[in-house]
Formats: C-alpha cells, sequence, structure tokens
C-alpha cells in the first residue's frame, strides 16, 4: 500500500546530516588535554545529542578546565567552525534524500544543537532555500531531549508536527523527537539509538522521499 509523503521532514545536523562528530570529540579531546587532564571516548560518546551548554558543564567538570561552561562552548565551537569553512563531510545519502524530498514537494527544516554560526556554514554549503526553517540550540529555551525545537521547526514551517518525520543519528535527539509528536527514524552514527520500536536505517544511501516514508510508517514507540 502507497505511504503518504510526510508534511515536512525535520533533520538532525551533527552525524545526521553532516559527519561532524569526529570533529566534536577530537576537539574536546584536544580542549581537555590541553589542559591536563584524560579525555575518552565514551566522554565524548555521552554527549552526542546533548544541548551544548550541558556538554560544555560536563566537559568543564570532568577536564578541571578553569573555564565556564560557556567558554568551553565557545572554543569548541570557532574551532568546530573554522574546519567546516576548510571543507565538510556530509552523511552518505544525505544531500541526494534532501534533493529528492525537494523534488517531491517535501519541505526540510534543520534542527540542531550546534549554535546559528555553525549551522550557517553548513545550510551556506547547499542549495538556497533547501531548508524553510533552521532551528538552532542558542536559539532555543530548552534543548533535546525535550521537544521545542522539533515543535519550533514545525511551526515555522506551518505543519502539522504529527505529520513529520524526524531523522536522527542519537537517543537524545529522537526522544525529542517523539516527545514532540513527531514519528522518527534513527540513523546512527558513533552510537547506538536505544529506544526500541523506533525504525532504524543503516544508511541513508539509495533513500528517497517514499522510501522515508514506508520506514517511517514500519513503527513507532508509543508516547
Amino acid at each position: 500500500m502507497h505511504t503518504p509523503l510526510p508534511a515536512a521532514v525535520l533533520w538532525d545536523m551533527d552525524g545526521t546530516l553532516v559527519d561532524t562528530e569526529p570533529e566534536w570529540i577530537a576537539t574536546e579531546r584536544a580542549l581537555v588535554t590541553s589542559h591536563g587532564g584524560e579525555w575518552t571516548d565514551e566522554d565524548s560518546k555521552r554527549l552526542v545529542g546533548s544541548a551544548l551548554i550541558e556538554a560544555g558543564e560536563y566537559i568543564r567538570i570532568r577536564g578541571r578546565l578553569p573555564m565556564t561552561a560557556e567558554q568551553v562552548v565557545e572554543t569548541m565551537v570557532q574551532r568546530i567552525v573554522e574546519r567546516l569553512k576548510e571543507s565538510i563531510t556530509w552523511r552518505p545519502g544525505a544531500r541526494e534524500l534532501l534533493t529528492d524530498l525537494r523534488a517531491h514537494g517535501v519541505p526540510c527544516a534543520l534542527v540542531t544543537m550546534s549554535y546559528r554560526q555553525l549551522a550557517d556554514v553548513v545550510v551556506s554549503a547547499l542549495t538556497p532555500d533547501t531548508f524553510g526553517a533552521v532551528i538552532t540550540g542558542d536559539e532555543v529555551v530548552n534543548g533535546k531531549p525535550h521537544p521545542e525545537p522539533y515543535l519550533r521547526a514545525a511551526g515555522e514551517l506551518g505543519v502539522d508536527i504529527a505529520e513529520c518525520i524526524v531523522i536522527e543519528d542519537s537517543t537524545t535527539g529522537a526522544r525529542a523527537g517523539l516527545a514532540s509528536g513527531a514519528r522518527v527514524v534513527a540513523a546512527p552514527n558513533v552510537v547506538d539509538v536505544q529506544l526500541p520500536g523506533i525504525p532504524t536505517v543503516s544508511t541513508l544511501v539509495g533513500m528517497g522521499a517514499a522510501d522515508l516514508a514506508a520506514v517511517a510508517g514500519a513503527g513507532r514507540l508509543p508516547n
């Protein structure tokens, strides 16, 4: 049976649209070790999908840094922006899916806990008007896993959140999507999405608008 296309697709950015997680991990480690602290992959993994200010506080405490959480975040964001301006590594299949959604008239929004200056670098590398809305971590009151970012995205697009599909690579982000009332498709990258019942894909390669709608209709964790 044909599955109707969504009213909109709401994209996470880090680890879902662009492969920035290795950059974040390297930046976190470099910052902590430069102050004589220790940092592990497990430390980085537990921060995937988190609001940046929460990550900054964790890094400050874990690394015993002589900085505020805000200063930690500012330092990391600046370093990631510089690297993205040099080159962007896209997640396989992501841009092609964006193109197919556009061809089918399905609007998209970018919903990220990264800050506006970082998101702008990514958005500027895409076709103009790829995203009808861009929601960033420094422009919301409550970050993921709170539903506010996704609810705001649907509101700016003028669509019913219940008719939207969220694409996420983290448990934190997937929880935000579910809490908003959207359908969620997990595309794990650095960490597994540990929510039973969430449709999961190993890659976005070869996936078009109709494929995404079919996957999203395959299952959903009850609210």
